[in-house]
């Protein structure tokens, strides 16, 4: 019996601790948070921007994935570019396993020409991973009566690892189209609590395009497209979105995982949006789909000294 119920709980233990195919907590709302998708952005507002997320992902399932993030970033003249500040949490199973991460940000700008510009961004993170191992049971902790009451034999993964992470990224923008790439986790950091888990490098390559409905861009679609990959994962996002005047829509399709609906108000300083992930695949019907809510503020600021060229690219 002890055997029996052993073996699956060590075979969870061990996917979760020593798989090497670890992936990146992910957001729906790629451009409502602009420094996780990708470190070029920072600055690309131009004035103080803060953005914050939080994603509530699969509620239904009891080991449930809620991640948060917050980020701060503002364009310099005297650095020639943008820094930028970001932190997250990413919290799974109800706090059993936790990641907390703080980043900090440089990108540059380089204007190519009067219609194009390039920014160039690298990141650096430090990182921890714990592990509350007061909610890990094993079957060797069993007594048939009165249940969880042994100490088990089995080897107890450490309850934190710290490490540093670096990633880079690029964009390419003018007024009515964008792309860009990311690497991030370039060093592979080890992230492991029962013995060596490599964190593989996540690429990240998106592009869009602004399509004018009406005069002044008061209403346009905007057509993306987001590839991901992670060493065996792969991603593909395809979606569009509809933005008339304060109001913004969006449609997304995750290759054979989900269809996101995305709607958000919007003016000159203040971004709010949700989104519902329709799950797609086998989980369908299981997982009460993924729930997510971004806020941005934009804060006015000094009168420019030059031409300084924002991305037009949409805000969820």
């Amino acid at each position: 019996m002890s055997k029996l119920i052993r073996f699956p709980l060590l075979f969870v233990l061990a996917m979760s601790f020593l798989n090497v195919e670890a992936q990146d907590p992910q957001f729906t709302q790629f451009y409502a948070n602009p420094l996780y998708l990708n470190p070029a952005f920072a600055g690309t507002a131009k004035c103080a921007r803060i953005c914050l997320n939080y994603r509530n992902q699969w509620p239904n399932l009891s080991g449930t994935y809620v991640t948060t993030a917050a980020s701060y970033d503002q364009h310099f003249d005297a650095l020639a570019g943008g820094i930028g500040f970001q932190a997250y949490t990413d919290d799974q199973a109800k706090g059993t396993l936790r990641t907390t991460a703080f980043s900090v940000i440089y990108s540059y700008q380089a204007v190519i020409n009067r219609e194009f510009s390039l920014k160039f961004g690298i990141q650096a993170t430090a990182f921890q991973k714990s592990l509350d191992r007061s909610k890990l049971n094993f079957g060797d902790m069993i007594d048939a009566r009165r249940g969880f009451v042994w100490n088990t034999s089995e080897a107890i993964p450490s309850q934190r690892k710290q490490n540093a992470d670096f990633s880079a990224g690029m964009l390419g923008y003018s007024k009515n189209y964008f792309f860009g790439f990311a690497a991030h986790h370039i060093t592979q950091p080890d992230e492991g609590l029962l013995g060596v888990s490599k964190l593989p490098v996540k690429f990240t390559g998106h592009a869009g395009a602004i399509i004018p409905l009406e005069k002044g861009n008061e209403s346009y679609l905007s057509p993306n497209i987001l590839f991901q990959s992670q060493q065996r994962f792969q991603q593909l996002n395809l979606g569009l979105y509809y933005v008339k005047g304060a109001f913004v829509a969006g449609l997304w399709y995750r290759n054979q995982d989900a269809v996101i609906a995305l709607v958000g108000v919007q003016n000159q300083f203040f971004k709010f949006g949700y989104s519902y992930d329709v799950t797609v695949s086998k989980l369908s019907g299981n997982t009460a789909g993924s729930h997510e809510v971004s806020l941005q503020i934009q804060f006015e600021c000094k009168p420019k000294k030059k031409k300084f060229r924002t991305i037009s690219c949409p805000s969820f």
